[in-house]
C-alpha cells in the first residue's frame, strides 16, 4: 500500500506520532485534564453541561485545524516536490 493510501485508509495519523513523541504536549495534555477535573467538581449541573458543550466544540475546532494544517502542508510539500523535479 502506497504512503497516500496508508493516509487515507487511516492507517498512518500524523496528530497520533506527533502527541507520542512529544513531552511538552503530553505535560500541557495532563494540565488540562487535571484542571478540567478541578473545575467540574465545582459547577453546578447546568454549569458542567455548558462547559461539556463548550469543551466539545473546543475539540472540534482545533480537529478542523489540525486537519487545514496538515491539508496545507501536504499540498506544500507535493509543491516542492513538483518543483525539485522540474
Amino acid at each position: 500500500m502506497t504512503t497516500l493510501e496508508n493516509l487515507w485508509y487511516g492507517n498512518i495519523r500524523p496528530v497520533e506520532q506527533f502527541v507520542e513523541d512529544n513531552a511538552e504536549y503530553r505535560n500541557l495534555l495532563r494540565l488540562v485534564g487535571n484542571n478540567r477535573e478541578k473545575l467540574e467538581a465545582t459547577l453546578t449541573p447546568e454549569q458542567a453541561e455548558l462547559f461539556e458543550k463548550y469543551y466539545t466544540a473546543a475539540n472540534e475546532m482545533n480537529s478542523v485545524s489540525e486537519t487545514a494544517a496538515f491539508q496545507y502542508g501536504f499540498t506544500l510539500a507535493v509543491g516542492l516536490l513538483i518543483d525539485f523535479k522540474m
